[in-house]
């Protein structure tokens, strides 16, 4: 197997690249914060009960997989102490899945890790090329059409 040159790289595999590098550390201080269950694909379910409780039904709809998949999924995270089920108001067949406190303390934590990863970043590359790239990232994401996901917090790995 021949070394792979770095220097080569495209466009869209270095952003992937830099994305996973950027992911990797972020999970690394979060592990180091105690959370060494946190996965970063946990952010998918996390994304759609930030804005506060949602039946599994709810939430499949919009992960846009089966109810059994997102409360296989809910359930995972539940074990984890990230998520619970509570209750409908209303209906006593049907529960809530709703982030516990210790996913709330995971979000504010990974937006804690995320500000001050970019800090260094700046520290190390110049606030103004971090920026640049961040802008630029931003740009490619709108020209392609993935804007919308993002501001409806319905973001997804690729197919």
């Amino acid at each position: 197997m021949t070394d792979f040159d770095l220097a080569e790289t495209d466009l869209s595999l270095a952003a992937l690249f830099a994305g996973w590098a950027m992911a990797d550390e972020l999970q690394r201080r979060l592990a180091a914060d105690g959370f060494t269950d946190a996965r970063f694909a946990d952010g998918v379910i996390f994304q759609h009960l930030l804005g506060g409780p949602l039946t599994i039904g709810t939430l499949a709809g919009r992960l846009g997989v089966t109810q059994q998949a997102a409360s296989k999924s809910v359930l995972d995270l539940e074990r984890r102490g990230y998520t619970e089920r509570i209750p409908a108001p209303g209906n006593s067949r049907a529960h809530l899945a709703a982030l516990t406190g210790r996913g709330h303390a995971l979000v504010a934590a990974a937006r804690a890790h995320r500000l001050a990863l970019s800090s260094e970043l700046a520290s190390h590359l110049g606030p103004d090329a971090v920026e640049s790239a961040r802008r630029f990232l931003l740009e490619v994401v709108r020209m392609l059409g993935g804007e919308q996901p993002i501001r409806t917090r319905n973001v997804r790995p690729p197919r």
